[in-house]
């Protein structure tokens, strides 16, 4: 049974909100990382990713991977945010017209980052990351039983 510790799931968070996909090496208990090919697909891995590619094509078992929320995910976590945390009226009905254009996350974001609670969502979203974190930790150990 795969098992973090509180620091490795706050590291696992924090790069996968900057966009990263993470993979754990279990019998290392090593934490690697790269930008996810979904959002970075011109991107050229190094020769150090590529090598843990490898190792993770020879050796899938040994490795968990964790992936960022999905668009719809991202959407209900801003949501419930919006419903749970956004007191003024006005912002609450322009932060949810924003999940509704093509760009929704940068909308949201541009919104939030100029509003008193830019502090408050980069806080909600950790935490929620760190849930995620947890929740694909057991869904691994769920698979592995």
């Amino acid at each position: 049974m795969l098992s973090l510790t509180e620091k490795e799931a706050d590291y696992i968070a924090a790069q996968l909100l900057k966009g990263m996909v993470c993979f754990y090496q279990i019998d290392k208990k090593k934490v690697h990382f790269m930008p996810d090919d979904e959002d970075y697909f011109n991107y050229d891995l190094t020769p150090d990713e590529e090598d843990i590619l490898d190792e993770i094509d020879a050796d899938p078992d040994n490795y968990a991977e964790f992936t960022k929320m999905e668009i719809p995910q991202e959407h209900q976590m801003m949501q419930d945010f919006i419903d749970r945390k956004v007191k003024e009226r006005s912002l609450a009905e322009d932060l949810v017209t924003s999940l509704t254009k093509t760009k929704s996350l940068t909308a949201f974001k541009f919104l939030i980052d100029e509003s008193k609670y830019k502090n408050d969502w980069i806080e909600y979203r950790k935490s929620k990351y760190l849930d995620w974190v947890k929740e694909q930790l057991d869904s691994f150990n769920y698979a592995e039983d």
